[in-house]
Parts: structure tokens; C-alpha cells; sequence
């Protein structure tokens, strides 16, 4: 395994030490370590199957390790009461692959959600201006009436992101967020990837296989083989090896 480049000057948010888990007789962690630096986007390369989205379900505590230990913001994710994971889960932004929007809902409601359930005390003016903000930031401040299914994919896959945003959190974690969509759509999710790194100062895990995602959001890039990740680092020096494996993912998968 190279050795982890560490590109941000500043101490890890999330420590990942030895974690394991298997699903009956097949292993999908062995043994992973791995750490997210304050202000990076690390990606999470690999292909269907290999574990990404098993891992970030683990660091939010919606799976439990058979072994290994997680450290986020300096404490254990794998002993944590209920209350501590729920506060920790307002830390932690999760961004999942279908955007997760409630159909009955408009959008204005969709982000009004989390509010209303996690923050105590706000007045209708703060919820109002918290809504407009996340949908500005997101470049959609036009849809706040709109249902999501008057929304294109992309368009939901932003106010997936903004409902996540909302919070403020100080990490965030996407899975797939290019799936399904078009390359232009694409390209605008890749840019609002870093917009939010930019903006909100946040620390981010992008699982994908996309490798075009990869090199434009990852500051570093993992690329997880056999349940561990064999290579970390920058885009260019994860790809420069005659590793097969490495090879005919990269070449399987287009790069602009």
C-alpha cells in the first residue's frame, strides 16, 4: 500500500483503524485504515460491491464493525451511546445516492424537515432564511415551491444536498452523487462538490466509482481492492502503476 499523502496541514477529523466486516461467508472490509484531514475532499474509488457505501454507513453508525475502531472529532464512533451518535450525525452530513427527497413534500418542506426536527427554537423567520440560503447556494432558489418530481435528476440531487447542508455540517459524505446523471450535470455536481468544500469549510468523503468525479473533486483519492485500500493519494499517482487491477479500472471507466 502506497504511503497516505497528507495534503491538508491540519490534524484528522476521522481516523479509521483496522475495520473489518463481513456479511456471512463474504469478507467486504479487511482491514481498512484511513483518515480524513480537516478541509479535504477524499474520494473513495472502487468498483460496485467493494465495500464504499458498507464504509460510510459504518462511520455514521448505521452498521456495526465486527472489528476495528473509528475516531470523529476525537471520539470513538464504535462505542458511542444513541444520544452521541445522534449528535454526532448533526456533524455529519450524508448525501445519499437517490437524493432521498420526500415525494409528498415541496421543496421548501423537504428542507424545512431537518430543522424542525434537529434544531430547537427557531423562528419562522430564521427556518425561512436557513431554506433560502441552502437553496441559493445550491443555485435553485426558483424551485422552493416546486415537488421533486417536477425536478430534473440533477435538480434533485442539489436540493439533496442542500436538505443536507441546512445543518451546517462540519463533514460530508456523498455517495455516487454523479450516478444516473448526464455528463453536463455531472460536471455541475463535480462544481458544487467544491463550492461546498469552499463555502462551508467542510471535510468530505465522496464514494464513487466515476472517475471523472474523482479527479475533479478529490483532493486525495482512495482506491479500495480486496476489502483494503491498496493505493492513496493524489489522482495521478494512484493511476501511475502497472497494477492490473488499477489498470483496467481505469481504463473501463472514462476519463475526459
Amino acid at each position: 500500500m502506497d504511503n497516505q499523502k497528507r495534503t491538508m496541514n491540519t490534524d484528522a477529523v476521522i481516523s479509521i483503524r483496522d475495520l473489518r466486516i463481513s456479511f456471512g461467508e463474504y469478507h467486504v472490509l479487511r482491514g481498512v485504515d484511513l483518515d480524513l484531514y480537516q478541509g479535504e475532499n477524499l474520494v473513495v474509488l472502487g468498483r460496485s460491491g467493494t465495500g464504499k457505501s458498507v464504509l460510510i454507513k459504518i462511520l455514521v453508525g448505521l452498521l456495526k464493525a465486527d472489528a476495528g475502531t473509528i475516531s470523529a472529532f476525537g471520539q470513538r464512533v464504535d462505542t458511542m451511546s444513541k444520544k452521541e451518535l445522534d449528535d454526532l450525525r448533526l456533524k455529519i452530513g450524508f448525501s445519499f445516492q437517490n437524493s432521498a427527497l420526500y415525494d409528498s413534500m415541496t421543496v421548501r418542506e423537504n428542507l424545512e424537515f431537518p430543522l424542525v426536527r434537529n434544531a430547537r427554537n427557531l423562528s419562522r423567520g430564521d427556518i425561512d432564511r436557513a431554506v433560502e440560503e441552502a437553496l441559493e447556494n445550491v443555485g435553485l432558489s426558483q424551485t422552493i415551491n416546486q415537488m421533486p418530481s417536477e425536478l430534473s435528476g440533477g435538480q434533485r440531487k442539489r436540493i439533496g444536498i442542500a436538505r443536507t447542508l441546512i445543518l451546517k455540517p462540519d463533514v460530508m459524505l456523498y455517495d455516487e452523487p454523479t450516478a444516473g446523471l448526464d455528463p453536463i450535470t455531472c460536471i455541475d455536481i463535480n462544481n458544487l462538490i467544491n463550492e461546498v468544500k469552499e463555502r462551508y469549510n467542510t471535510s468530505s468523503i465522496v464514494i464513487t466509482h466515476d472517475l471523472t468525479c474523482a479527479k475533479a473533486v478529490g483532493d486525495r483519492v482512495a482506491m479500495l481492492f480486496d476489502g483494503q485500500f491498496q493505493r492513496v493519494g493524489t489522482f495521478d499517482e494512484v493511476f501511475d502503476t502497472d497494477d492490473e487491477r488499477v489498470q483496467q479500472f481505469y481504463h473501463y471507466n472514462f476519463v475526459e
